[in-house]
């Protein structure tokens, strides 16, 4: 069935949503790499590293480059045909998926369940999860830190019906917060670590034991299969940025504060916290991606069931 937008923006409705883009997809005339990025991680190194760049260009490819404020606004792109490659962490996918995109599944990070977590104001009387009923919680609706929340209330013996959600993207979020318009915050890393430095905001719950975090690298069917060599070697260079930044954190850290805005000091906080060493999908990985996927399902939050191992890239790199 032809994939509706509309489904899709209104799977995705509380986030950013980004207009139609009217961009035909790369064919294997153009040679491009149209890559989707966010304010931090590896793909943003390998932006001003320059290496996909040398690297594609030794098959006649060129890359290009678009930012985008989080996973479920790169994922519409990806499904109007706006960009080839992108990265985000692990609901968003599902939400997409569940909406139809026709994406793959392509590599992974290992898990990192320190880099997202929930947050209360410095000040606040919550002590607990348990304490978040009742309460108004934000967070970036289809984002890798809604898996989190669900699993934080169910640990703390709270159904997600027992809290109150507002959806908004990271930025929109922080000024939520601040201004003490909502009860807590869940959000990622450097968001998470800027809070926890910059406002001194206190971390209820990170993701350690009951999340695992996976950072997902997605293309679409129609690009795989078309350009396999491509995908190779973008995930190639990913794994040699990966090694990089794996002992040279500093280093990495000082080269993302300028693109990011935010400091240095901020960012190496939230590269420790970051996994490196990228990975195509095992039978594990897509078991947990997997479990996500059917407990969306339960609470209603996508429409049907769908099958991870249906949309993971067989073979490759």
């Amino acid at each position: 069935m032809e994939f509706s937008r509309r489904k899709f923006s209104a799977l995705l409705a509380g986030s950013l949503t980004l207009p139609l883009l009217k961009i035909a997809p790369a064919t294997a005339a153009e040679k491009v790499v149209r890559m989707g990025y966010q304010k931090y991680g590896t793909l943003v190194l390998l932006k001003g590293k320059g290496l996909l760049e040398q690297k594609l260009g030794k098959i006649g490819y060129t890359v290009s480059w678009k930012e985008f404020p989080a996973g479920p606004q790169l994922l519409e792109a990806l499904n109007v045909g706006a960009i080839d490659f992108g990265t985000t962490g692990e609901t968003p996918p599902i939400f997409a998926q569940a909406a139809g995109a026709p994406l793959v599944y392509v590599a992974h990070e290992p898990p990192a369940p320190l880099g997202e977590a929930i947050l209360v104001a410095k000040d606040s009387p919550i002590k607990s999860v348990a304490e978040l009923k009742g309460k108004t919680v934000v967070l970036n609706k289809g984002s890798n830190v809604h898996f989190l929340l669900v699993k934080a209330l169910e640990e703390a013996g709270l159904k997600y019906s027992d809290i109150k959600t507002s959806f908004l993207p990271p930025a929109d979020a922080r000024a939520a917060f601040e201004r003490g318009a909502v009860d807590a915050w869940v959000i990622w890393d450097p968001f998470q670590a800027a809070a926890e430095v910059a406002i001194e905001a206190r971390e209820l719950r990170n993701g350690d034991g009951i999340v695992p975090n996976h950072q997902f690298y997605l293309s679409t069917k129609s690009f795989v299969a078309d350009h396999p060599q491509a995908v190779d070697i973008v995930l190639e260079a990913v794994g040699e940025i990966d090694e990089w930044a794996k002992t040279n954190t500093s280093a990495a850290a000082a080269e993302l504060a300028p693109s990011v805005g935010i400091p240095e000091d901020v960012l190496a906080i939230a590269l420790k916290r970051q996994s490196y060493g990228v990975k195509t999908l095992d039978a594990a990985v897509v078991t947990q991606q997997q479990a996500i996927a059917d407990t969306f399902f339960e609470l209603g939050l996508i429409p049907s069931k769908i099958s991870i191992a249906d949309v993971v890239r067989k073979g490759g790199a």
